[in-house]
Parts: C-alpha cells; sequence; structure tokens
C-alpha cells in the first residue's frame, strides 16, 4: 500500500498569520512537523502543500518536499486532493495537520493501519475524554462512536446528552471521546468528497467532516492514548513552549 502524507499549510491564518514560519526552539513549525511525519514508517513520502512562496521556498531550504496549489481552496482538505491528483501513484492519503509541531509518529502509524481493511473509505483518530473542560469545550469536537468503530456524529457539544444527571457528573456515566483532527481518505474518496456541496450539518457545527457522514461515507476510527498539541495562536505556543 502506497500512502502520501500532506501537510497543508498556508500563511494567511486570520488568527496567527505566518505561523508555518513561527520559530519553535530553533526549527520552523512546518519543518517540526514535516519531520516528524517522515519518521513514521508506514509513508512513502511527505509533502508540504502551500498557496504561499515564502513557505515553499523554506521547505525547499531545509531540505524538504513542498508543492504549490491554488490560492482558491476552502479547506486543507482541498489542498489534499490538488495535490493527489498530481500523485495517482498512491492510493491513500494522509492530511496531517501543519499546526501540530510535536506529532508523534505513532498516531499517524495508527491512522494508516486502518486501510489494512480495505473496506475503510475514510480514517481518523480519536481519544477518551479526561475531564469537564475537554468536554465542554466547544473547540474540542466530541464523536459518537458505533460498535464498528465507526464515527456516528461529530459534535461541539458533548453527544450523549446524559439524561437526569448534573453536567459535572457525565463523565462518571459514559465514555466521551473528542476528535484527533489528522485524516486518512482511499485517493478516489478524497476526490469525490471535495466535490460535495456544504451540507446542513456542517454548517450547523462549522465542522467540514458532517458532510461526509450526511452524505453516506463511512468514517472508521482508532483510538489513541497520545495527546496532541496544536497551535491555533501566539498564545497557544507560548504555553506549548512552556511545556515541552
Amino acid at each position: 500500500m502506497n500512502i502520501l502524507g500532506i501537510i497543508p499549510a498556508r500563511f494567511a491564518s486570520t488568527r496567527f498569520p505566518g505561523k508555518p514560519l513561527v520559530d519553535i526552539a530553533g526549527k520552523s513549525m512546518i519543518q517540526r512537523v514535516y519531520e516528524q511525519a517522515k519518521k513514521c514508517i508506514h509513508i512513502t513520502e511527505v509533502i508540504v502543500a502551500t498557496d504561499d512562496a515564502r513557505i515553499y521556498d523554506h521547505v525547499i531550504a531545509f531540505g524538504g518536499v513542498a508543492v504549490m496549489t491554488s490560492t482558491d481552496h476552502q479547506s486543507g482538505t482541498d489542498r489534499c486532493a490538488e495535490v493527489a491528483l498530481q500523485h495517482p501513484q498512491y492510493n491513500v492519503i494522509i492530511n496531517i495537520q501543519g499546526d501540530e509541531p510535536y506529532i508523534d509518529p505513532e498516531q499517524i502509524s495508527k491512522l494508516a493501519t486502518c486501510f489494512n481493511n480495505h473496506d475503510t473509505q475514510i480514517a481518523t483518530l480519536v481519544k477518551k475524554v479526561q475531564n469537564e473542560q475537554e468536554l465542554f469545550n466547544v473547540n474540542s469536537p466530541k464523536v459518537v462512536i458505533n460498535n464498528l468503530s465507526e464515527a456516528v456524529y461529530f459534535s461541539r457539544s458533548p453527544l450523549p446528552h446524559i439524561r437526569g444527571q448534573e453536567q459535572q457528573s457525565w463523565l462518571q456515566h459514559f465514555t466521551y471521546f473528542k476528535h484527533i483532527g489528522i485524516y486518512g481518505y482511499r485517493a478516489d474518496v478524497l476526490q469525490e468528497v471535495t466535490k460535495l456541496p456544504i451540507s446542513s450539518l456542517e454548517k450547523a457545527e462549522s465542522l467540514e467532516q458532517l458532510r461526509w457522514i450526511e452524505n453516506g461515507y463511512r468514517i472508521k476510527v482508532a483510538e489513541t492514548e497520545l495527546e496532541t498539541y496544536a497551535i491555533d495562536t501566539p498564545e497557544d505556543l507560548k504555553k506549548l513552549s512552556f511545556e515541552k
């Protein structure tokens, strides 16, 4: 199985402009993500997909592989789809978040092994919710999972609602999972989902993956015990640097 890892990276982040090029202990964020992804034994090649010449030039300068993509893409998924079309030799594409500089290669491997099952169309990772802060954080989507280890629904709200119990005790009555935002796709499925119109559920929750579920695509989930540290703002970077 040939697996291509793609790291979408754009310069014009609203909350953190130039984020991929920010320095973290002597290396840029995008270089750290790239080097971590390259350590994954299941990935054949890693490519940074960007629409900004500064990011492209930087990746080439540190010895990485990068391609320029359209400036019209609405999401990292769309950017991945453009690159995947240029590399038809790969049958699985993994979309690696460009703002997780300490992503563990084991997480990428766990996602990749989901495609050992030929029925897997899309795959992603989940992690058990550990505390109330995670459970009620609207920026940390939760996942409802069926007995086939497939995602039934993603929500910014904690689902299910535990009837008759105070919210502070919900974790004592149910095992909740939060979403870890890394995706894998069969190459043909990736092309299909990027052509789908925005769905009603996606609009409601502002979660792209609901578009796929609403259109009948199955999302396999694998559980990880490893935490991820995403950098959305400069404040996140200060916290990460302190913790690391």
